[in-house]
């Protein structure tokens, strides 16, 4: 354990060095001043009530989670492993004394807690924002599940993750990984449409499985379906990503 925690703080750190994450929080944080300013510009131009309170976090997820986030994750993720390939920089991890399945749950889990501090973060601040323009509409229970939507969202977020991690164990080229992520991504998006009966079934549709947490009669054999789908992916994702990774040659 105290060999991963040290390979968990070393990817940790290489993270929080990258300019990439630093672009995802100011980019995030773009995202929910403008939402607000729109909002408020609607309300004032047209007479209409704008969203405010833990309405407008809800409004922040249902954009973010299906646009910023899915973005900077595939780049973090990518430059993660597909970055350290091209700079060889991989075989000096190698080298030091901790496994390759090691060092692959160490990166995972550092995109994984870099996704979850993109949720909390947005979480606070939207919900700051929300508060500053509207608190009338503000209840325990809605407060409940504005904070548990956010949290359940890390599921699918990481199942994302680790497709895009298998995609960059599989091809050498982190510009190819990234156009072929983007390309998927379309493509579950046009499939889901197309095949709305299938849809719990890919990967952009789980995306909005926090929409299920959100209605007053509680779904519980749709969410545990939902919930036993990506976990499934999940396993087979890590288990054929860790299997590309333990192969490869550096």
């Amino acid at each position: 354990m105290a060999v991963f925690q040290a390979a968990l703080v070393n990817e940790i750190e290489k993270l929080y060095k990258k300019k990439k994450a630093l672009v995802a929080v100011l980019l995030s944080l773009a995202v929910i001043v403008i939402g607000q300013l729109a909002i408020v510009g609607v309300r004032s131009g047209f007479g209409l009530r704008g969203a405010g309170s833990v309405e407008f976090p809800m409004l922040v997820l249902s954009v973010v989670v299906n646009t910023v986030l899915p973005l900077f994750t595939a780049l973090v993720t990518i430059d993660s492993f597909s970055g350290e390939y091209s700079q060889n920089s991989m075989r000096i991890t190698l080298t030091r004394p901790v496994s390759r399945f090691k060092i692959f749950t160490a990166k995972i889990t550092a995109i994984v807690l870099f996704i979850l501090a993109m949720l909390l973060l947005l979480l606070i601040f939207s919900m700051v924002v929300g508060f500053m323009f509207n608190t009338n509409s503000a209840t325990w229970d809605s407060l409940g599940r504005t904070v548990f939507s956010y949290l359940v969202s890390l599921l699918p977020m990481a199942v994302l993750a680790l497709g895009i991690v298998l995609l960059a164990n599989l091809f050498k080229s982190g510009i190819s990984v990234f156009f072929i992520s983007i390309l998927a991504f379309i493509v579950f998006k046009v499939l889901g449409v197309l095949f709305s009966q299938y849809s719990s079934l890919f990967m952009t549709t789980q995306l909005d499985w926090y929409n299920l947490f959100l209605v007053n009669s509680f779904p519980l054999g749709k969410i545990m379906r939902q919930f036993m789908i990506m976990l499934g992916s999940g396993i087979m994702l890590f288990t054929a990503g860790f299997y590309l990774f333990d192969k490869k040659e550096f």
